[in-house]
């Protein structure tokens, strides 16, 4: 576990050095989706060839992105580049048009974002790790607001967003939180999640974006 957090701080110093965001990255009408990252643990030391067909424009990348990442991938986690280089995730931005859907949703207080998130993610089937690095990254954006409206996208996401993995994974995970800061709560029916079991080979995606 340390030696996967020393990549992971690895891996955050990278992605400071090629940061993206909304306001340099994003043209009118465009929404940042930031920082989808990719996890894969298959059950052997499996070679891993991921694709993304995105309806948008790629804006930051790491390891880069050329037609598709090839690793090989260790049932921890860790995933080793052809010249040896080592990450804890693929990682992806990209602007794009999606029109997010908020009809279903969550509003809660911003000092409680982190327990709320906590929860749910809990129940969507991300493990530890992957909370703790998905609740490190979008809690400093949302604790400090009177209120969140928050909506895990679905379809909307993962059809601008299409994934190919090969070998075909047994269990594929891909979380998507869209969120809008409020001043005012707001009433809006409770979006209903499902949640997934873990087995085999699983891959795991989680990424957001702030609506405003």
């Amino acid at each position: 576990m340390k030696y996967i957090r020393i990549i992971s701080a690895v891996i955050l110093f990278a992605l400071l050095l090629c940061s993206c965001t909304e306001k340099d990255d994003c043209n009118n009408g465009e929404t940042l989706d930031a920082k989808p990252v990719i996890y894969l643990y298959p059950v052997t030391v499996t070679d891993v060839t991921v694709t993304l067909d995105y309806s948008g424009r790629l804006v930051c990348t790491y390891p880069e992105y050329n037609g598709g990442w090839s690793v090989t991938a260790h049932p921890d986690g860790t995933l080793i580049e052809a010249g040896g280089k080592e990450y804890a995730y693929i990682f992806w931005e990209g602007a794009s048009s999606a029109d997010y859907d908020f009809s279903k949703g969550f509003v809660v207080n911003g000092s409680d974002t982190a327990a709320f998130l906590e929860e749910k993610l809990e129940y969507l089937g991300l493990n530890f790790r992957e909370r703790e690095d998905f609740i490190t990254y979008w809690l400093p954006r949302m604790q400090e607001n009177p209120y969140n409206l928050i909506s895990f996208q679905s379809e909307t996401y993962t059809e601008s967003a299409k994934l190919t993995i090969t070998p075909e994974p047994d269990t594929v995970i891909r979380v998507f939180m869209a969120f809008k800061p409020l001043e005012e709560p707001l009433d809006i029916p409770e979006q209903t999640l499902t949640g997934t079991s873990r087995s085999g080979f699983t891959a795991v995606e989680w990424g957001g974006a702030e609506i405003k």
